[in-house]
């Protein structure tokens, strides 16, 4: 009694499923041995050209403090000054008060402001971003001036005080990559993935240094063996 199609299909599955891992080892294994390196370059293409296309642009927006130093005050206090000014513009006291006029919690704040200093100016620069133009320079322009309210409160005792030295503008272009460049950055980041991948496969079974150098062939053996016979004789 033969069985039907519905009754055969069911006893099949099985043994498709165990021969299914070989068979994708065997394909595998035929393909050419450079075979990660395109693909990673496709997909660091593909990743970079999403992120220019669907990642909204970045604006970035700074503006600048001094600490001046008063009449008995030397030069150098108002160096070391500025770069104690500029470890406090991130920190909560200054953001809490910066908050309001910048327009965004203190939380925020937190990852859209960074500052820099000069080892040989007593400059502090206070840099915000945002994805709105506008909104990248108010809150450069709220933070320097929370910083220079604090500066104020204590520099009867300090002897330095900070003052505005430039207002941060509006921003014209972003500052995040566009899709070129997006895109220009992910293939080069996938070819160099490729390239370590490449290098760290192990290679395969019959590959080895001592198969691929040829040795003596048989008409060399009997050179040789002749040679050592005349010099017998």
């Amino acid at each position: 009694m033969t069985e039907s199609p519905e009754q055969q299909r069911p006893a099949l599955l099985p043994k498709r499923l165990r021969t299914a891992p070989a068979k994708l080892r065997t394909a595998i294994v035929r393909l050419p041995r450079w075979w990660p390196l395109p693909v990673c370059v496709l997909l660091g293409t593909a990743s970079g050209l999403s992120y220019g296309l669907l990642a909204s642009p970045q604006y970035e927006a700074t503006s600048y403090a001094m600490a001046v130093a008063e009449e008995e005050t030397g030069p150098l206090a108002a160096l070391g000054y500025a770069q104690s000014y500029g470890r406090l513009v991130t920190s909560d006291a200054t953001l809490s008060y910066a908050q309001g006029a910048a327009g965004e919690p203190m939380r925020a704040l937190r990852s859209q402001v960074r500052s820099e200093t000069s080892p040989d100016s007593p400059m502090i620069a206070v840099t915000g971003t945002s994805d709105n133009a506008d909104k990248a320079a108010d809150i450069a322009n709220a933070v320097i001036e929370a910083v220079i309210v604090s500066s104020g409160h204590v520099s009867k005792d300090t002897g330095v005080k900070l003052i505005k030295f430039t207002h941060a503008m509006k921003p014209d272009q972003p500052v995040s990559p566009s899709v070129p460049l997006g895109t220009a950055v992910g293939t080069a980041a996938g070819g160099l993935l490729g390239g370590l991948v490449l290098l760290v496969r192990p290679r395969r079974a019959g590959w080895s240094v001592s198969a691929q150098v040829p040795g003596p062939t048989a008409a060399d053996d009997h050179t040789s063996t002749t040679d050592d016979r005349e010099l017998v004789r």
